[in-house]
This record gives C-alpha cells, sequence and structure tokens, in this order.
C-alpha cells in the first residue's frame, strides 16, 4: 500500500470508532468499548504511522533502540485502558475521551515503528507480558461479583472479561502461527542445533 492508502485507511479507522453516530454505540457496551473500539483506534495509530515517510519514522530511532520505549508505551497505555476508573471517566468527561484517542493512537504508532526493530526475542517478550496482563484482567472481571465500572453493568463486566480471555489466547497464538509460517521458529532452532558441538546440550 501507498502511504496515501495507509492515511486513508488510518482516516477510516478513526472515523469509525470516533464519528458521532457509532461512538455511542461503541461506548455503551463494555466489551465493544475495549474489544472494538480500542483495537480500531490501535490499527488507526499504525496506518498513520505507516504512512508516514521513511526519513520521520527513523527521527526517533535514537530513542527507541530495539523498540523497546515504543513496545513498553503500548503496554502502559494497555494496561492504564483496562482500569475501570479509567474507563468511567472516559465515559463522564470529554477531556478524558480525546486523552483516551490520542494515547490508543499513538500507542498503534509506537507498535508500528518498533515491531521491526525489536525482533524476535523481544517481540515475543512483549506479546507474552501483554497477554498475561490482559488475561490476568479479564480474569478479574469475571470472576468478582461486584461491579468494577460504574458506567457498565456486571453481566457487560463479565462479557468483556471473556472478551480479554479470549483476546490473549487467540493473539498469541497468531504471533506463533505467522512465525511458523515463516519458518521462523524452525531457523531458530537449526541455528541453536548448529552452533551447540556434537554431544553437547542446548540451554
Amino acid at each position: 500500500m501507498s502511504p496515501l492508502q495507509y492515511a486513508l485507511l488510518g482516516a477510516a479507522l478513526l472515523a469509525t470508532s470516533t464519528a458521532p453516530e457509532l461512538r455511542p454505540w461503541l461506548e455503551a457496551d463494555m466489551a465493544r468499548h475495549m474489544l472494538v473500539q480500542f483495537p480500531l483506534l490501535i490499527l488507526a495509530g499504525a496506518a498513520f504511522a505507516s504512512a508516514l515517510r521513511p526519513r520521520v519514522r527513523g527521527g526517533g530511532a535514537a530513542i527507541n533502540a530495539h523498540g523497546l520505549a515504543g513496545l513498553l508505551l503500548c503496554l502502559l497505555v494497555s494496561a492504564f485502558w483496562m482500569i475501570p476508573r479509567a474507563l468511567d471517566q472516559a465515559l463522564l468527561s470529554s477531556a478524558v475521551e480525546v486523552a483516551k484517542i490520542a494515547t490508543l493512537l499513538a500507542a498503534g504508532g509506537a507498535l508500528r515503528l518498533s515491531w521491526r526493530p525489536a525482533g524476535l526475542v523481544v517481540q515475543t517478550f512483549f506479546v507474552g507480558n501483554w497477554a498475561w496482563m490482559t488475561a490476568v484482567i479479564g480474569l478479574i472481571y469475571q470472576d468478582l461479583s461486584a461491579r468494577l465500572c460504574n458506567g457498565y453493568l456486571l453481566d457487560q463486566q463479565v462479557i468483556a472479561g471473556q472478551g480479554l480471555v479470549a483476546l490473549a489466547i487467540v493473539l498469541p497464538t497468531a504471533f506463533v502461527v505467522v512465525l511458523a509460517k515463516r519458518g521462523v521458529l524452525a531457523g531458530s532452532a537449526l541455528e541453536k542445533a548448529e552452533t551447540c558441538p556434537p554431544g553437547s546440550t542446548a540451554r
């Protein structure tokens, strides 16, 4: 895709997630809020980042060595917007709503710019930590008998928790499948075997 196409895709995703006709419907349900609107905003940010010129994309390489800063930003933003109090405030305050949109767009952009520089080891660490965090929060949402968000009913909280756990399983599985299709996992195992002397045990 060309930069213009990426920019148009980002604009379409942003409009879909924030349009006055759709935003109230997306935010009226906790699962739609967290599992539909949030990913749309993150994907929009990633698309906008893909539309940047290579010189601009490489401008932050000095502070984002191996993608660590960008992926850490993604984890922090994801964790913050899973806090029930933050969700409530996003429903009640237009300023917090704008901050939510901006930070999720930034997280998506940071993810796009950091993924390739991160390499396989850091990517795996990021995916594992994100999945663990998301699954734990999803289980908490399901197991507690009290409402955590004033803006959502208990049954909505349970469904959102189930969706978070499902997402924490699906995305890492997709990550492994993609690596397997590319032969990355087999290639890493072969490289390790070749570097170990005969009769030794790889650690």
